[in-house]
């Protein structure tokens, strides 16, 4: 395998099982602590392997093969060229509470902007989808309305932050409701025609729904706005996805585009990776707990291991094992400690903080708040535990994203990142630089901060469509 060519497999197997815990007093204590972690810690070979099998679901996917990995066209064709003009409104629906945000562009360029929120009320998100959508009409037409924006044509990118099957860049299928949302009657419809018909029920705007995305593409074109070399979006938050410039030819659904696309955007999903028994070679005792804590235990699987929402209960998982085998705390269990998704992974990103700085000082506040009894060896293995998890995380994303950049064998690719993991926790943006350059040695790559990817990368996805029913026009005439 050409990975194996190029990666020293000592170096990558010293360094990807992460650090080694700091001797303890008990030298004995030092060996069963590390034995019962050493499931979270991956060697050469597993990591070589978690890459052939994630490159197996990928093509599987691709295929419309059974697969863990949906590899979702998302009939983003092209990106920001610099020609795009005008004003194009963005719709970001995901939550309780959603935006509307118009851009007035030039040249490619944002010139201005402006933004209002909503809420949606809980009547609204469980019953009848056509009274919610109707809502968003209403919302919409209230914005342009109070923006003075006149009664001009306007194009729209709608981002529907729900699993939805995509068959084209405005035809985007709803699979099923999440979060606190249940409006069965529109499940199987097409969110860009619901909105639509809520809009021409009103007719009081000229709004046109051009598109439809999810964040992590809204991600990807926000970051080619900052950077035009940017070719992977990556959401790594409270859950996680990616999405990448795939060859045009390569792309499900490719015999349906129509406008010459060399590439395309590919929306993974990889949340789902391994939900399908692939990546169950990685899983330990403390996955296997925290999944069966979860929403929907069995779905999910990748998103589990490096999610925001689940790294704080891994910790915690193992914190519970060491007690038990009385390797920490005395084995004195507290009522704190014992409670499912008490310990968070702000909680990790500050015990982080403290192994960077060579500090215990947030350790002991976390553990104080416990009401555990500690001494110095304890600290110790509570941050090596943070660590060891926190590299776990790290790694299995640096592996998926190693295999997108040899993939797409661009020269130099620039990696759209967002969400609150990658923002606040102080290790995971240096760990997915050092496994990214050691599993994809040959490629240049570098990582872009690109925030609001869901609210401005949907108005900028509006101008590319923009641009591409324009063109569409033209070559009619």
């Amino acid at each position: 395998m050409k990975l194996q060519s190029t990666v020293d497999m000592m170096t990558l197997n010293a360094t990807a099982r992460g650090p080694s815990l700091t001797p303890l007093h008990d030298k004995n204590r030092t060996k069963k602590v590390e034995e019962a972690v050493d499931g979270l810690r991956l060697d050469a070979e597993t990591v070589l392997r978690v890459r052939r099998v994630f490159e197996e679901e990928m093509e599987n996917g691709r295929l419309n093969k059974p697969s863990s990995l949906q590899m979702e066209n998302t009939f983003i064709p092209e990106l920001l060229d610099g020609t795009e003009t005008g004003s194009f409104l963005a719709l970001d629906l995901g939550g309780t509470n959603f935006r509307v945000m118009v851009l007035d562009l030039k040249a490619g360029k944002v010139v201005d902007e402006a933004i209002s929120f909503y809420h949606v009320e809980e009547h609204l998100r469980i019953g009848c989808g056509f009274r919610l959508f109707d809502y968003l009409a209403e919302c919409i037409a209230d914005f342009v309305h109070k923006q003075n924006l006149g009664s001009g044509r306007l194009p729209l990118g709608f981002t529907f932050s729900f699993p939805m099957t995509q068959d084209g860049l405005d035809v985007g299928k709803l699979v099923t409701w999440t979060k606190t949302f249940n409006c069965p009657n529109v499940v199987g419809m097409n969110a860009v025609q619901l909105l639509r018909e809520a809009l021409q029920r009103r007719g009081d705007t000229n709004v046109d729904v051009l598109a439809v995305l999810n964040d992590t593409a809204g991600t990807l074109v926000r970051g080619s706005y900052l950077d035009r070399e940017c070719a992977i979006g990556l959401i790594l938050g409270t859950g996680s996805n990616a999405c990448f410039l795939e060859k045009a030819e390569k792309a499900k659904n490719a015999s349906s585009l129509t406008h010459g696309e060399s590439e395309i955007i590919v929306d993974i999903e990889w949340g789902a990776f391994g939900d399908n028994g692939s990546l169950d070679f990685i899983r330990t005792e403390f996955d296997d707990q925290v999944d069966e804590v979860s929403v929907i235990p069995g779905s999910f699987t990748f998103e589990k291991y490096i999610g925001g929402k689940y790294l704080g209960e891994l910790v915690r998982r193992v914190l519970l094992r060491l007690v038990k085998d009385g390797l920490l705390f005395s084995g004195q269990l507290t009522p704190e400690l014992n409670t499912t998704w008490a310990f968070t992974t702000s909680m990790v990103s500050h015990i982080e903080q403290d192994n960077l700085d060579g500090l215990h000082r947030n350790t002991k506040d976390i553990l104080d708040g416990f009401n555990l009894n500690f001494n110095s060896d304890d600290i110790l293995v509570v941050q090596w535990v943070c660590q060891i998890i926190s590299n776990r995380c790290s790694l299995l994303v640096s592996i998926c994203l190693a295999s997108l950049l040899d993939r797409m064998e661009k020269p130099t690719a620039t990696i759209a990142v967002d969400g609150s993991l990658y923002q606040k926790h102080p290790r995971v943006k240096g760990l997915l630089e050092k496994y990214t350059s050691m599993l994809a040695p040959e490629r240049k790559r570098k990582f872009l901060l690109a925030e609001d990817g869901s609210g401005k990368g949907a108005g900028l996805v509006a101008a590319i469509a923009e641009k591409l029913r324009l063109r569409n026009n033209n070559c009619s005439l």
